[in-house]
């Protein structure tokens, strides 16, 4: 997955799922991050979910993270202001954990 880090914002793209059954970060597809939103893609509603997503994640305000390319697409660039490239690549590895289940 590319990353591009500049000053104190890092740039990438993400492949997201709208409609799905739950939101979640699902790791990498394409070159991208994939994230599945429950949000449908109607008056920006997807958007706004994958802002307030990608900020919850990564602990920032929602204003620090930016669509800048994509905003019709299921593809998008992003930019997020105040993380590292360390911050993202974390997201993309704790996608990867296994999910387990609670012991009874």
């Amino acid at each position: 997955m590319e990353i591009t880090a500049s000053d104190d914002c890092v740039s990438f793209y993400v492949q997201v799922q709208p409609r799905a059954s739950r939101e979640a970060i699902e790791g990498e597809y394409a070159d991208a991050l994939k994230i599945r939103l429950t949000a449908p893609p109607v008056d920006d509603r997807a958007n706004e979910a994958l802002t307030r997503l990608l900020a919850e994640r990564l602990n920032v305000p929602r204003t620090a993270v930016r669509i800048v390319a994509g905003e019709k697409s299921r593809r998008k660039r992003v930019v997020v202001a105040g993380v590292t490239r360390e911050q993202v690549l974390a997201l993309l590895a704790a996608a990867k954990l296994p999910v387990t289940k609670a012991k009874d």
